[in-house]
């Protein structure tokens, strides 16, 4: 058995973002499919002494550009912003240097795009938490634009029998092509899991950053007790 995940590349992704790439022999990172504004793609949370507050990557973009054509807007110093607040509110974390400097290096030169900001950025964080999971960008595998039939090929062309899905996907996802094309269709449960934060109470659903700067080295395992229980649709 060999099971394939897919996702958009996003910007400092959440703890289930990683649990997918965990759980898959393979995650292709679909950086040729359309962007979508105000989603995932290019923000995300961080944890404050007042709650939480958005890390925004400023854009350039048109519709209907694929994520791999949306410019990053230089015109504001919003690297230093993002470093700032990661200083400000992670400086005095326990695992502080488990992820800063990296972080540091890869927003002081983020280049011009924003998909291989959040690739190398990905790939970063799969690295520092020990996940080994083959990734494959969507644009070097040929594949259908319809969604279901993309999924398809990429299991097709990467030799995977199983499809790990998001859990909101069930509404739309045709079970019955899948199985047609002869590939498991299997769904991601997630509960999410409760940590040491810096600040009480508990906020979940935050970057996967708050997890490392927290818990540093036992951050996979902490994604790994959340595998049982309610799923929750971040997808």
């Amino acid at each position: 058995m060999k099971t394939l995940a897919a996702h958009q590349p996003q910007y400092l992704p959440w703890l289930g973002y990683f649990d997918k790439m965990d759980r898959a022999d393979v995650f292709v990172l679909l950086e040729n499919v359309q962007f979508k504004k105000n989603e995932w793609q290019n923000r995300n949370r961080i944890r404050t002494a007042d709650g939480w507050q958005w890390l925004t990557v400023p854009v350039r973009h048109r519709f209907p550009q694929t994520i791999a054509e949306v410019e990053i807007d230089d015109r504001t110093a919003w690297t230093r912003k993002h470093l700032q607040a990661l200083k400000q509110n992670y400086g005095r974390a326990p695992h502080v240097d488990a992820l800063m400097p990296q972080l540091e290096a890869a927003l002081e030169s983020p280049g011009p795009r924003l998909a291989p900001l959040n690739i190398d950025l990905v790939g970063l964080i799969a690295g520092i938490l020990g996940i080994d999971t083959l990734t494959v960008l969507g644009s070097e595998v040929p594949a259908r634009e319809d969604p279901n039939a993309r999924l398809i090929d990429l299991c097709r062309a990467l030799d995977a029998d199983t499809y790990l899905s998001g859990a909101g996907a069930s509404d739309y996802l045709d079970a019955d092509a899948f199985a047609a094309a002869g590939i498991e269709v299997r769904f991601q449960s997630f509960d999410h899991p409760v940590y040491a934060q810096r600040y009480q109470p508990f906020e979940p659903f935050l970057s996967v950053v708050d997890l490392v700067m927290n818990c540093g080295g036992e951050s996979l395992s902490v994604i790994r007790s959340g595998r049982l229980g309610a799923t929750d649709d971040r997808t």
